[in-house]
């Protein structure tokens, strides 16, 4: 039994790494951006979202989840956990990584979304992924996590500190 949370900043490689993790360790990955954006990017009704986590966290034994998404059983995901993953890239790396992704995934939706999502990058984004993802209250949530579950929690800042983490905890395998 396995339960994996990969947190951490736009554009940091949270959905890559979780997919990594969930062939490694052969379970079920939920996407949170997937649960929360419908076609077209449109959102989700919180009540339909925490449906739909909830009954993924009741029915896995075993899971990968990747996403902040602080109304969606949140704290439960990290109590639950075995391992927690921040992914705490600056946000100059995040977004050279989110107009890489844009140039590989334009017009198309990336795995980790949901139907109808095409990639797209827009100044309402960008703003996210520089400034409003990374508020003083954004950063003390990640403390916060890091304080309460320090046991199970590890940091990587870099694409370098990911390489090493896979290289040391899933081997050679896919």
């Amino acid at each position: 039994m396995k339960k994996i949370v990969v947190i951490g900043y736009s554009g940091s490689g949270k959905s890559t790494l979780a997919r990594r993790l969930g062939r490694y360790w052969d379970v079920k990955v939920l996407h949170l951006d997937a649960v929360h954006h419908l076609p077209g990017w449109k959102e989700r009704a919180l009540e339909s979202e925490k449906k739909i986590v909830a009954d993924f966290l009741d029915s896995h034994s075993s899971w990968v989840i990747d996403g902040n998404y602080t109304k969606l059983f949140f704290e439960r995901r990290m109590r639950e956990a075995d391992q927690i993953i921040i992914l705490e890239f600056n946000r100059f790396a995040s977004l050279f990584r989110i107009l890489r992704r844009y140039c590989v995934y334009r017009g198309r939706r990336r795995p980790d979304m949901g139907r109808g999502c095409k990639e797209k990058v827009d100044g309402e984004f960008l703003r996210w992924v520089l400034y409003e993802g990374r508020t003083k209250k954004k950063r003390e949530e990640l403390k916060a996590v890091k304080k309460r579950y320090p046991d199970k929690t590890t940091v990587l800042k870099n694409q370098r500190q990911i390489d090493r983490f896979v290289k040391c905890h899933m081997g050679k395998r896919p």
